[in-house]
């Protein structure tokens, strides 16, 4: 599994997301974008086609957007993605 996450520093939900992925020993890649994060949001939403709002974390695993950190616990509490 390839499992990427998006984050900030001053994100508690990223923070939840990251926390998650250490206590289910879960390899990830983290990509900080604090040092140009207007273009990354713009960037993540061009590449995933998020309407609206990018927000962060944004979860990517095996190439495929889950979305943020409730969407992450939702995916794993109902059984559609699986560590």
């Amino acid at each position: 599994m390839n499992a990427e996450i998006y984050t900030v520093d001053y994100c508690p939900y990223c923070k939840k997301a990251l926390a998650f992925f250490d206590e289910h020993n879960i390899q990830y890649t983290r990509h900080r974008i604090d040092d140009n994060e207007a273009q990354m949001r713009k960037k993540l939403g061009e590449m995933y086609d998020i309407k609206g709002d990018v927000t962060v974390p944004q979860i990517i695993i095996d190439g495929k957007r889950i979305g943020g950190y409730t969407d992450l616990i939702a995916a794993y509490g109902n059984g559609d993605i699986k560590f």
